[in-house]
């Protein structure tokens, strides 16, 4: 009699497990959302056993981005930056690592593909959105205090996103031929109030004060 439990159809290990996982991601990733997946409803359907995915992509962002064909993806990227836990230093760090992976020329051309086709399909872009926001935009204010910090949140990750559409989409000039470093100097400190949000000084700075005779 056979064990309850045990796989059917594709056994563990062979050449086309990998394959067969992503095929049914990927479908079941633009046909139901990000949020809806799950990865136990992904193995049930590809026949395999639930450990093989965590051993091929580890978690549910990883199988993300591998059945988007992302040579890098933002979502773990993010998640090993915030390892660190530092957010004074975390807008630099993060700056870095999207510059590097964006810059590179086999794992930038692939974000490119995905936000065209974010920008030109509707339900990849829904997609995309609802994957960003659980996946980056939660992270990140999971790591900060305060009820705004969804908001600052987001306010940080429309920062990123519009540095990337200007560099990599547009290529807008002069960020578009800046230096990393000349990135990280003009960007990091917009980051950094986003984190802070509204109405909260950047230490350093003085409030404009109105001309002379004014009010």
């Amino acid at each position: 009699m056979k064990k309850s439990g045990s796989t059917r159809g594709r056994r563990p290990g062979s050449p086309d497990t990998r394959a067969a996982i992503l095929d049914v991601a990927r479908r079941r990733f633009l046909e139901d959302g990000y949020h809806a997946v799950t990865l136990r409803s992904i193995a049930a359907e590809a026949e395999v056993d639930l450990a093989l995915i965590s051993y091929y992509f580890g978690s549910k962002k990883g199988l993300f981005g591998a059945a988007l064909a992302l040579g890098a993806n933002p979502a773990e990227i993010l998640a090993q930056v915030a390892e660190d836990g530092d957010l004074n230093t975390f807008p630099e760090r993060v700056l870095r690592q999207v510059l590097a992976v964006w810059d590179d020329p086999v794992s930038g051309p692939p974000l490119l593909a995905m936000l065209k086709s974010a920008i030109d399909d509707d339900v990849f872009g829904e997609l995309v959105k609802e994957a960003v926001e659980r996946e980056i935009v939660e992270r990140i204010a999971g790591l900060m205090p305060g009820r705004d910090a969804r908001q600052r949140a987001a306010s940080f990750t429309t920062v990123i996103g519009g540095l990337i559409a200007t560099r990599y989409l547009l290529r807008l000039e002069p960020i578009g031929s800046m230096t990393v470093e000349e990135v990280v100097r003009f960007v990091s400190p917009q980051l950094r109030q986003a984190l802070r949000g509204p109405g909260r000084r950047t230490p350093g700075t003085r409030p404009v004060r109105p001309p002379a005779g004014r009010t």
